[in-house]
C-alpha cells in the first residue's frame, strides 16, 4: 500500500476553537493511527474479494492521511492509488442536491416549488389519488415524491437520455406512495432534479456543476464520462463470482448520471467532503465556497425520518441505539452517544463507496473501492470509531460566547451569599417567582455542605451560545453549576442549577 501525507485546501473553514498547536498535535495524533487504519483496509478488502480500495481521512481543514491498495485495474495490474478514479455511484447525490441549492441563491428556484414549473410535463401526470399533493423540488431531494424504491432498476439508467426520461414522465409513473408521507429511496427523483438544473441553468447538469461547484473547490480530476479519465488512472468495476474477478461492462453518462454517475478520486473528492466539514460550528469567516455554508448545513439536516435501529451495533460489537434521517442527497443519524453523522454510500455494478463526516469532532472518511455494490459503510464506521478511541479524540468545544462568559463572572461574584441577587439586574423575570432567593440559597448550602468553602471556579463549557456549565471549586470538592439564558437582549438568567459532579 502506497500512503500519502497531503495537505489541501487552505480553507480555514472549518475554524475550530483550537489553538494553531493544539490543531497539530491532534493531527498528529490521527496520523499516528495510520498502521491500524492501513491493517484495517487490508483485512477487509481481502476479506471481501476487492480488487482495489482507496481511502482517506481528513480534519482541521486537510486530507490528514490516504492510501490505496490492490488493482484498479486487474488485466494489466494497474495498481490503485489515492488518485485513481472511481465511479462513485450515489455519493453523486448530494453534489446533485448542493447545485439545486446553488440555483436557490441565484434566485431561480424555491424548494417547495411544484416540480412541474421546471419540468413541465409533470403537471399532467396522474397522481396516485386524487388527495395527492404536487411534487415539490424539496420531495425530489429527500426522497418523499412517493416513487418506488428503485436500485436495481435505477443502477443500470445510467446513460438514459433527456428523451427517455421524458417519456416516461408521458407514460405516467407507478406510485408506492402519495407525496410528502414517507421515505422511500429514489433514483429517478435525482434524474428528475438533474433535468431540473439543465432546463433552469439552460446547459447540461454536468456543465453546470462542473462550473458552479467544482471549480470553485479546485476539484479538477472529477468527471462524469468514463472514456475522459486517464487510462491509468481509471478504475474499472468487477463483480466476484465463481471464485474469480468478472469485469463489469462500464455505462456512459447520461441523464440519470445525476443520481450515481460521478467518477472521482479520494484525492479530489476529499476537497467536497472538507467543504462539508467547513460550515461547522457556524462562524463569520468569509464565504469562499460554491454555496453558503448556512446552506450545507441545511443539507446536512435530517428532513425526513428514515429510520430507528434500536438494536445496531458498532462493528467492534458495542451495542448503541441509532436514529437515521435524511436531508438533501445526504443521510444523516445519530446515535446513543449524541454523536452525529453526515454522509452517503454509493453502489452500482462494479463499485461500491462511501463518505461521512462527524461535523461535531471535525472528521470525516471517504473510501472507494472496484467490487460491485462493495459495501464501505461498515469499514468506514469502524476506521472512524478506532480512530476516535485511538487518537482520544473528543467532540471540538463550542466557543464560550461574550454573553456566558459574563453572567458567569456575575453569579460567582454573588455566591454564596446572594446578596443583592434581585437587584442585580442579571436574572430574567421568572427567575425569582420560580424559586425565591432564601429557598436557593438553602439548596446551595446544602450542596456546600459536603463541598466546602468556594475558593474559585473553572472556565466555562458551553452546550451552545446561551446554555452550558462549570465547576466551583470548593475545599473538599466541587460543584456543577449549569445555568441558561432568556431570549431578551440583554439575555439574562432564566434558569440556575447547582448540583454534585457524578
Amino acid at each position: 500500500m502506497r500512503i500519502i501525507l497531503t495537505s489541501l485546501l487552505s480553507l480555514s473553514l472549518l475554524t475550530s476553537t483550537f489553538a494553531q498547536e493544539t490543531k497539530t498535535e491532534r493531527t498528529a495524533r490521527i496520523k499516528a493511527t495510520l498502521p491500524v487504519v492501513e491493517k484495517m483496509y487490508n483485512d477487509y478488502a481481502e476479506k471481501n474479494h476487492f480488487p482495489a480500495l482507496a481511502f482517506g481521512i481528513v480534519a482541521d481543514g486537510e486530507l490528514v492521511l490516504s492510501g490505496a491498495t490492490g488493482f484498479s485495474e486487474i488485466a494489466n495490474k494497474t495498481k490503485a492509488s489515492a488518485g485513481s478514479l472511481f465511479r462513485i455511484a450515489s455519493m453523486s447525490k448530494s453534489v446533485t442536491a448542493m447545485a439545486i441549492l446553488a440555483l436557490r441563491k441565484e434566485g431561480k428556484l424555491k424548494l417547495d416549488d411544484p416540480a412541474y414549473l421546471y419540468i413541465p410535463e409533470l403537471k399532467s401526470m396522474p397522481s396516485l389519488t386524487q388527495d395527492a399533493p404536487p411534487i415539490t423540488v424539496r420531495h425530489l431531494m429527500t426522497h418523499m415524491a412517493g416513487f418506488p424504491e428503485d436500485n436495481p432498476w435505477g443502477d443500470r439508467q445510467l446513460d438514459t437520455n433527456d428523451d427517455d426520461l421524458i417519456a416516461l414522465i408521458k407514460k405516467g409513473i407507478s406510485f408506492s406512495n402519495v407525496p410528502g408521507v414517507t421515505y422511500e429511496y429514489s433514483n429517478l427523483g435525482f434524474a428528475m432534479l438533474g433535468k431540473i438544473i439543465s432546463n433552469v441553468s439552460g446547459k447540461p447538469y454536468q456543465q453546470y456543476i462542473n462550473e458552479v461547484i467544482f471549480k470553485p473547490l479546485g476539484m479538477k480530476s472529477t468527471i462524469w464520462e468514463y472514456t475522459k479519465a486517464p487510462k491509468n488512472l481509471l478504475a474499472h468495476g468487477y463483480r466476484f463470482e465463481d471464485e474469480v474477478w468478472k469485469e463489469e461492462e462500464l455505462e456512459h453518462d447520461g441523464t440519470y448520471g445525476a443520481m450515481g454517475g460521478l467518477i472521482t478520486s479520494i484525492d479530489d473528492f476529499s476537497k467536497y467532503v472538507l467543504f462539508h466539514l467547513s460550515a461547522w460550528p457556524s462562524g463569520n469567516a468569509p464565504e469562499r465556497g460554491p454555496v453558503l455554508r448556512s446552506d450545507v448545513r441545511e443539507m446536512q439536516m435530517p428532513w425526513n425520518f428514515s429510520g430507528l435501529n434500536a438494536k445496531y451495533k458498532y462493528p467492534s460489537g458495542r451495542p448503541c441505539a441509532m436514529t437515521s434521517g435524511y436531508g438533501y442527497g445526504l443521510r444523516w443519524s445519530r446515535d446513543c452517544e449524541g454523536r452525529t453523522g453526515v454522509g452517503h454510500t454509493g453502489g452500482l455494478p462494479g463499485f461500491g463507496s462511501q463518505w461521512q463526516i462527524l461535523p461535531e469532532y471535525g472528521i470525516g472518511i471517504l473510501a472507494h473501492a472496484n467490487r460491485t455494490y462493495a459495501g464501505m459503510s461498515t469499514i468506514n464506521t469502524a476506521v472512524l470509531d478506532t480512530i476516535i478511541s485511538l487518537a482520544g479524540l473528543k467532540p471540538l468545544p463550542v466557543t464560550v460566547s461574550p454573553n456566558l462568559k459574563q453572567r458567569k463572572e456575575q453569579i460567582v461574584k454573588l455566591l454564596p451569599d446572594w446578596k443583592g441577587a434581585e437587584a442585580s439586574g442579571i436574572f430574567a423575570e421568572n427567575f425569582f417567582p420560580d424559586r425565591s432567593v432564601s429557598h436557593r440559597k438553602k439548596e446551595l448550602d446544602a450542596v456546600l455542605a459536603s463541598t466546602g468553602n468556594i475558593t474559585g471556579s473553572t472556565e466555562m463549557v458551553a452546550e451552545n451560545q446561551l446554555r452550558g456549565t462549570f465547576l466551583l471549586k470548593g475545599t473538599n470538592g466541587d460543584v456543577r453549576v449549569y445555568f441558561t439564558l432568556s431570549p431578551e437582549n440583554p439575555a439574562l438568567i432564566q434558569q440556575l442549577d447547582f448540583s454534585l459532579p457524578k
